[in-house]
């Protein structure tokens, strides 16, 4: 499911979408385009600097505008190095122009683990004999 606010909502309401969602991001829309993303983290960092209440705050203020994308045609792989080099837990996945969803950095830890739990439950039947 891909979860979404609009620039022009308050970040309560982002933050209370986050967190009966149990997400960190909320992507943010905006005639029916990729706007911004809200995470926990840009609600940390920049809202000191805003004097007022998340209740009266847009979100437009606190979000980050130059979202970090992928492609459909992007590895796991390459989404954990993006993410790890330009420091990001979310990546929305864009077919062209068009929103397809959103991978986190849990979906990417999780699918890397499966792999590897496959990999070596396969190489513990080889070493058996049982392949």
């Amino acid at each position: 499911n891909i979860y979404s606010v609009t620039p022009e909502a308050t970040v309560y309401d982002a933050l209370k979408m986050m967190a009966d969602k149990k997400m960190g991001a909320v992507l943010v829309i905006e005639e029916g385009k990729l706007a911004g993303i809200l995470t926990e983290r840009d609600y940390a960092r920049r809202a000191i600097a805003h004097d007022e209440s998340p209740k009266n705050t847009p979100v437009r203020d606190l979000m980050t505008k130059n979202v970090l994308y992928v492609g459909p045609d992007k590895t796991v792989e390459d989404c954990m190095f993006l993410m790890i080099t330009k420091h990001v837990r979310h990546l929305p996945v864009m077919d062209n122009e068009r929103l397809i969803g959103i991978i986190s950095i849990n979906d990417v830890v999780k699918i890397i683990i499966s792999e590897q739990k496959f990999a070596l439950e396969s190489l513990e039947k080889y070493m058996q004999g049982s392949l």
